[in-house]
Protein backbone atom coordinates (compact mmCIF):
# COMPACT_ATOMS: atom_id res chain seq x y z
CA UNK A 1 0.00 0.00 0.00
CA UNK A 2 1.45 3.55 -0.82
CA UNK A 3 1.86 5.66 1.93
CA UNK A 4 -0.17 9.25 2.06
CA UNK A 5 2.92 11.25 4.09
CA UNK A 6 5.18 9.57 1.17
CA UNK A 7 3.14 11.31 -1.49
CA UNK A 8 2.52 14.64 0.50
CA UNK A 9 6.44 14.76 0.49
CA UNK A 10 6.84 13.83 -3.01
CA UNK A 11 4.25 16.13 -3.86
CA UNK A 12 6.26 19.44 -1.97
CA UNK A 13 9.82 18.29 -3.63
CA UNK A 14 7.63 19.00 -6.93
CA UNK A 15 6.98 22.05 -5.62
CA UNK A 16 9.91 23.47 -4.48
CA UNK A 17 12.30 21.73 -6.81
CA UNK A 18 14.91 20.53 -4.14
CA UNK A 19 14.73 18.25 -1.10
CA UNK A 20 16.29 20.96 1.26
CA UNK A 21 13.19 24.06 0.13
CA UNK A 22 10.92 20.49 0.89
CA UNK A 23 12.04 19.66 4.16
CA UNK A 24 12.07 23.36 5.20
CA UNK A 25 8.30 23.69 4.21
CA UNK A 26 7.56 20.40 5.62
CA UNK A 27 9.40 21.02 8.92
CA UNK A 28 11.11 18.33 8.35
CA UNK A 29 14.99 17.47 7.58
CA UNK A 30 16.17 17.07 4.30
CA UNK A 31 17.40 13.68 5.08
CA UNK A 32 13.82 12.86 6.41
CA UNK A 33 12.71 13.93 2.85
CA UNK A 34 15.37 11.59 1.13
CA UNK A 35 14.25 8.40 3.41
CA UNK A 36 10.11 9.59 2.24
CA UNK A 37 10.71 8.97 -1.06
CA UNK A 38 13.38 6.60 -1.38
CA UNK A 39 10.81 4.62 0.43
CA UNK A 40 7.84 5.58 -1.93
CA UNK A 41 10.39 4.33 -4.67
CA UNK A 42 11.20 1.20 -3.56
CA UNK A 43 7.40 0.82 -2.98
CA UNK A 44 6.39 1.68 -6.44
CA UNK A 45 9.95 -0.35 -8.05
CA UNK A 46 10.36 2.67 -9.89
CA UNK A 47 12.23 6.13 -9.30
CA UNK A 48 10.34 9.20 -9.02
CA UNK A 49 12.99 11.93 -9.04
CA UNK A 50 16.45 12.72 -10.68
CA UNK A 51 18.67 14.13 -8.57
CA UNK A 52 21.57 16.42 -9.84
CA UNK A 53 23.59 19.46 -8.32
CA UNK A 54 20.71 21.71 -9.36
CA UNK A 55 17.75 20.18 -7.42
CA UNK A 56 15.09 17.31 -8.36
CA UNK A 57 13.17 16.74 -11.65
CA UNK A 58 10.19 14.19 -11.69
CA UNK A 59 10.85 11.02 -13.84
CA UNK A 60 7.38 9.96 -15.69
CA UNK A 61 6.46 7.73 -12.74
CA UNK A 62 6.60 10.80 -9.98
CA UNK A 63 4.53 12.95 -12.22
CA UNK A 64 2.19 10.02 -12.29
CA UNK A 65 2.02 9.52 -8.44
CA UNK A 66 2.01 13.46 -7.85
CA UNK A 67 -0.97 13.76 -9.75
CA UNK A 68 -2.35 11.05 -7.86
CA UNK A 69 -0.89 12.90 -4.47
CA UNK A 70 -3.37 15.79 -5.52
CA UNK A 71 -6.24 13.54 -5.78
CA UNK A 72 -6.08 12.48 -2.60
CA UNK A 73 -5.43 15.38 -1.07
CA UNK A 74 -8.26 16.73 -2.90
CA UNK A 75 -10.47 13.65 -1.60
CA UNK A 76 -9.39 14.47 1.86
CA UNK A 77 -10.38 18.07 1.63
CA UNK A 78 -13.71 17.54 0.18
CA UNK A 79 -14.12 14.87 3.15
CA UNK A 80 -13.18 17.03 5.55
CA UNK A 81 -15.58 19.61 4.75
CA UNK A 82 -18.71 17.37 4.85
CA UNK A 83 -17.51 15.67 8.23
CA UNK A 84 -17.71 19.32 9.65
CA UNK A 85 -21.33 20.19 7.53
CA UNK A 86 -22.52 17.35 9.95
CA UNK A 87 -21.12 19.01 12.86
CA UNK A 88 -22.55 22.47 12.22
CA UNK A 89 -25.09 22.06 9.51
CA UNK A 90 -23.48 24.94 7.02
CA UNK A 91 -20.82 24.70 4.34
CA UNK A 92 -17.57 25.81 4.14
CA UNK A 93 -16.37 27.61 0.36
CA UNK A 94 -12.58 28.98 0.13
CA UNK A 95 -11.87 31.13 -2.18
CA UNK A 96 -8.57 32.34 -3.60
CA UNK A 97 -7.57 35.69 -5.29
CA UNK A 98 -4.96 37.78 -6.39
CA UNK A 99 -5.27 41.30 -4.95
CA UNK A 100 -6.48 43.78 -7.91
CA UNK A 101 -8.74 41.34 -9.22
CA UNK A 102 -10.47 40.84 -5.55
CA UNK A 103 -10.48 44.00 -4.83
CA UNK A 104 -12.45 45.09 -8.53
CA UNK A 105 -14.57 41.93 -8.46
CA UNK A 106 -15.05 39.96 -5.24
CA UNK A 107 -17.13 42.49 -3.57
CA UNK A 108 -19.93 42.97 -5.74
CA UNK A 109 -19.81 38.78 -6.32
CA UNK A 110 -19.56 37.59 -2.72
CA UNK A 111 -22.48 39.75 -2.35
CA UNK A 112 -24.57 37.88 -4.55
CA UNK A 113 -23.21 34.73 -3.17
CA UNK A 114 -23.50 35.25 0.28
CA UNK A 115 -27.26 36.15 -0.21
CA UNK A 116 -28.34 32.96 -2.54
CA UNK A 117 -26.12 30.53 0.10
CA UNK A 118 -26.56 32.07 3.36
CA UNK A 119 -26.11 28.66 4.79
CA UNK A 120 -22.42 28.76 3.49
CA UNK A 121 -19.30 29.95 5.12
CA UNK A 122 -17.30 31.91 2.88
CA UNK A 123 -13.82 32.29 3.21
CA UNK A 124 -11.17 34.44 1.17
CA UNK A 125 -6.82 34.04 1.00
CA UNK A 126 -5.03 36.13 -1.18
CA UNK A 127 -2.67 34.43 -3.66
CA UNK A 128 -0.89 34.98 -7.11
CA UNK A 129 -1.82 32.29 -9.56
CA UNK A 130 1.15 30.18 -9.53
CA UNK A 131 0.22 29.15 -5.37
CA UNK A 132 -3.70 29.88 -5.59
CA UNK A 133 -3.84 27.53 -8.92
CA UNK A 134 -2.22 24.49 -6.88
CA UNK A 135 -4.18 24.70 -4.55
CA UNK A 136 -7.20 24.07 -6.12
CA UNK A 137 -5.97 20.64 -7.20
CA UNK A 138 -4.87 20.02 -4.09
CA UNK A 139 -8.50 20.64 -3.02
CA UNK A 140 -6.88 23.15 -0.37
CA UNK A 141 -9.15 25.90 -2.19
CA UNK A 142 -12.82 26.23 -3.84
CA UNK A 143 -11.89 27.75 -6.48
CA UNK A 144 -9.33 30.43 -7.61
CA UNK A 145 -9.86 34.03 -8.42
CA UNK A 146 -6.27 34.17 -11.34
CA UNK A 147 -4.83 35.41 -14.28
CA UNK A 148 -2.13 34.61 -16.68
CA UNK A 149 -0.32 36.12 -19.32
CA UNK A 150 0.42 34.93 -22.76
CA UNK A 151 0.83 31.08 -22.51
CA UNK A 152 -1.26 28.25 -20.15
CA UNK A 153 -2.10 28.21 -16.51
CA UNK A 154 0.93 29.30 -14.22
CA UNK A 155 1.72 25.07 -12.87
CA UNK A 156 3.31 22.31 -14.01
CA UNK A 157 3.64 21.03 -17.50
CA UNK A 158 0.34 18.44 -18.40
CA UNK A 159 -1.32 19.43 -15.03
CA UNK A 160 -3.85 21.93 -16.39
CA UNK A 161 -5.72 19.44 -17.67
CA UNK A 162 -7.75 18.98 -14.12
CA UNK A 163 -8.52 22.34 -13.30
CA UNK A 164 -11.66 23.78 -15.26
CA UNK A 165 -10.80 27.56 -16.69
CA UNK A 166 -13.61 29.93 -17.25
CA UNK A 167 -12.23 33.23 -18.91
CA UNK A 168 -13.88 36.09 -17.32
CA UNK A 169 -11.96 39.21 -19.03
CA UNK A 170 -9.55 40.29 -20.53
CA UNK A 171 -7.44 42.87 -18.32
CA UNK A 172 -4.84 45.26 -20.63
CA UNK A 173 -2.17 46.89 -19.38
CA UNK A 174 -2.10 51.26 -19.87
CA UNK A 175 0.76 53.07 -20.07
CA UNK A 176 0.83 55.44 -16.48
CA UNK A 177 2.31 58.87 -17.24
CA UNK A 178 2.83 61.83 -14.78
CA UNK A 179 0.01 64.74 -16.22
CA UNK A 180 2.86 66.57 -17.17
CA UNK A 181 4.75 64.22 -19.62
CA UNK A 182 4.79 65.19 -23.16
CA UNK A 183 3.67 61.83 -24.31
CA UNK A 184 0.32 61.99 -22.01
CA UNK A 185 -2.58 63.43 -23.87
CA UNK A 186 -2.04 60.47 -26.54
CA UNK A 187 -4.72 58.35 -26.97
CA UNK A 188 -2.67 55.76 -27.80
CA UNK A 189 0.80 54.90 -27.59
CA UNK A 190 3.42 51.61 -28.96
CA UNK A 191 5.83 50.50 -26.22
CA UNK A 192 8.36 51.68 -28.16
CA UNK A 193 7.47 55.50 -27.95
CA UNK A 194 8.95 54.85 -24.38
CA UNK A 195 12.06 53.23 -25.31
CA UNK A 196 14.02 56.13 -23.41
CA UNK A 197 11.70 56.65 -20.16
CA UNK A 198 12.91 55.01 -17.04
CA UNK A 199 10.34 52.26 -15.72
CA UNK A 200 8.52 51.78 -12.52
CA UNK A 201 6.75 48.05 -12.30
CA UNK A 202 4.20 46.78 -9.70
CA UNK A 203 4.84 43.11 -9.84
CA UNK A 204 7.63 40.89 -10.81
CA UNK A 205 5.83 39.36 -13.48
CA UNK A 206 5.02 42.71 -15.12
CA UNK A 207 8.62 43.03 -14.88
CA UNK A 208 8.91 40.03 -16.86
CA UNK A 209 6.04 40.64 -19.65
CA UNK A 210 7.36 44.50 -20.20
CA UNK A 211 11.35 43.28 -20.77
CA UNK A 212 9.51 40.37 -23.27
CA UNK A 213 7.66 43.41 -25.28
CA UNK A 214 10.52 45.61 -25.35
CA UNK A 215 12.98 43.33 -26.86
CA UNK A 216 10.34 42.91 -29.28
CA UNK A 217 10.00 46.48 -30.02
CA UNK A 218 13.98 46.79 -29.92
CA UNK A 219 14.87 48.14 -26.60
CA UNK A 220 15.88 47.61 -22.98
CA UNK A 221 13.93 49.11 -20.12
CA UNK A 222 15.58 50.59 -17.83
CA UNK A 223 13.95 49.57 -14.09
CA UNK A 224 14.51 52.43 -11.24
CA UNK A 225 11.73 51.00 -9.25
CA UNK A 226 10.46 47.94 -7.91
CA UNK A 227 7.01 47.09 -6.57
CA UNK A 228 4.81 44.16 -5.42
CA UNK A 229 1.91 46.68 -4.93
CA UNK A 230 0.39 49.07 -8.60
CA UNK A 231 -0.85 51.54 -6.82
CA UNK A 232 2.29 52.09 -5.13
CA UNK A 233 4.09 51.92 -8.55
CA UNK A 234 1.64 54.86 -9.83
CA UNK A 235 2.50 56.72 -6.65
CA UNK A 236 5.93 56.69 -7.72
CA UNK A 237 5.39 57.66 -11.28
CA UNK A 238 3.73 60.38 -9.79
CA UNK A 239 6.60 61.30 -7.72
CA UNK A 240 8.74 61.36 -10.96
CA UNK A 241 10.43 58.26 -10.67
CA UNK A 242 9.23 57.07 -14.67
CA UNK A 243 6.60 55.18 -16.15
CA UNK A 244 5.18 52.25 -15.61
CA UNK A 245 2.36 49.77 -16.91
CA UNK A 246 -0.65 48.86 -14.83
CA UNK A 247 -3.37 46.24 -15.66
CA UNK A 248 -6.83 48.10 -15.96
CA UNK A 249 -7.96 46.14 -13.15
CA UNK A 250 -5.64 47.99 -10.94
CA UNK A 251 -6.10 51.40 -12.34
CA UNK A 252 -8.61 52.57 -9.62
CA UNK A 253 -9.17 54.51 -7.33
CA UNK A 254 -7.76 57.45 -9.61
CA UNK A 255 -4.58 59.03 -8.15
CA UNK A 256 -4.05 62.72 -8.60
CA UNK A 257 -1.47 63.89 -11.03
CA UNK A 258 -1.23 60.99 -13.69
CA UNK A 259 -2.77 60.07 -17.11
CA UNK A 260 -3.53 56.58 -18.40
CA UNK A 261 -2.87 56.05 -22.36
CA UNK A 262 -3.68 52.69 -23.80
CA UNK A 263 -1.54 50.88 -25.63
CA UNK A 264 -1.51 50.08 -29.17
CA UNK A 265 -2.69 46.36 -30.86
CA UNK A 266 -1.13 44.28 -30.08
CA UNK A 267 -1.28 45.20 -26.44
CA UNK A 268 0.00 43.51 -23.66
CA UNK A 269 -2.57 41.82 -21.42
CA UNK A 270 -3.38 39.89 -18.43
CA UNK A 271 -6.27 36.89 -19.25
CA UNK A 272 -8.39 36.68 -15.83
CA UNK A 273 -10.63 33.91 -15.12
CA UNK A 274 -11.83 31.47 -12.70
CA UNK A 275 -10.35 28.28 -12.15
CA UNK A 276 -12.22 25.21 -10.08
CA UNK A 277 -11.15 21.42 -9.92
CA UNK A 278 -13.18 19.53 -12.60
CA UNK A 279 -13.58 16.64 -11.40
CA UNK A 280 -15.62 18.16 -7.82
CA UNK A 281 -17.75 20.96 -8.20
CA UNK A 282 -18.90 22.57 -4.87
CA UNK A 283 -22.79 23.59 -5.07
CA UNK A 284 -21.55 27.47 -4.59
CA UNK A 285 -19.55 27.66 -7.95
CA UNK A 286 -22.03 28.09 -10.47
CA UNK A 287 -23.19 30.93 -8.50
CA UNK A 288 -20.07 32.39 -8.19
CA UNK A 289 -19.04 32.38 -12.06
CA UNK A 290 -22.31 33.60 -12.91
CA UNK A 291 -21.36 36.64 -10.81
CA UNK A 292 -18.17 37.26 -11.07
CA UNK A 293 -18.97 37.36 -14.79
CA UNK A 294 -21.17 39.96 -14.03
CA UNK A 295 -18.96 41.76 -12.23
CA UNK A 296 -16.41 41.76 -14.91
CA UNK A 297 -19.21 42.86 -17.62
CA UNK A 298 -19.66 45.70 -15.64
CA UNK A 299 -16.12 46.64 -15.16
CA UNK A 300 -15.65 46.43 -18.96
CA UNK A 301 -18.58 48.90 -19.59
CA UNK A 302 -16.84 51.69 -17.10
Amino acid sequence: MIDVQRLRVLRTVAEHGSFNQAAAALRLTPSAVSQHVAALERSLGARVVERSTRGVTLTQAGRIMVGAAESVAAELADAKRQVDRLGTGRTQFTLATFTSGGRLLLPGALTRVTAAHPDTVVHVREAEPEDSLPLVRQGAVDAALAYHFDGPLPGRPGRSSDVEWTALMEDPLHAVLPEAHPLADRQALDIADLADEPWVVGCHKTEAYLCRYAERAGFTPEIRGTTTDYFFARSLVAAGVGVSLVPFVALAPPLPGLRTVPINPPAPARHIGVAVLRRRGHPLVATLVQALREQAAAAVER
